[in-house]
């Protein structure tokens, strides 16, 4: 476990100083970081999910917009190798749809498998590392908890299938200002 708390600034151009506290594995995340001038991302954002720090952080036009805790399926944090197995994938992904969810809030899917996904998942059947008989699995997503859980996130619980999972408020500003065809980028 990460015992460290490391800060970093930058200043914007509009001489605007972001301070940003790193804190991975240790002490609950209470709320999303926000850029503070903001009213809302402005132009295209993407997304970037990194699962060694339990964070997904939006970037817009002007750069960093917003980090939200986040939590896994599994705690090894490995990339997903085949259905079954819990891991959250790795790579550049898109989110295809977008939905009220009956047991997670909101759920925004993402086009997982991809062609990489594919690929990485025939090399690994090619060298022994899965079995011949194993399917890639489907149905990957940015969602809530289920009500009132909200707490698994400040516990740093991986608890999801290989889906990323989000406190209901913060998936709900998510879900609010990112369209279909946003670009998730996830890795370690």
């Amino acid at each position: 476990m990460k015992n460290l708390l490391v800060f970093s600034s930058v200043i914007l151009g509009s001489g605007l100083m972001l301070i940003h506290s790193n804190q991975a594995h240790h002490t609950p995340a209470s709320s999303a970081m926000k850029r503070t001038e903001a009213a809302g991302p402005v132009g295209a954002i993407s997304i970037l999910i990194d699962k060694s720090d339990y964070e997904l952080s939006v970037y817009d036009e002007k750069g960093w917009y917003a980090t939200y805790p986040v939590v896994f399926g599994n705690n090894n944090l490995g990339d997903k190798k085949m259905e079954g197995d819990k891991n959250t994938p790795e790579g550049t992904f898109r989110i295809t749809n977008k939905k009220i969810h009956e047991k997670w809030f909101r759920f925004m899917g993402l086009d997982y498998p991809t062609k990489e996904s594919w690929d990485k998942f025939r090399r690994r059947k090619q060298t022994g590392e899965i079995p011949a008989s194993a399917s890639i699995g489907g149905s990957i997503g940015i969602h809530g908890t289920w009500p009132h859980e909200d707490f698994v996130i400040d516990k740093y619980k991986n608890w999801t299938d290989g889906c990323i999972s989000m406190k209901n408020g913060d998936v709900l500003d998510l879900y609010g200002f990112t369209p279909s065809g946003t670009t998730v980028t996830i890795r370690q």
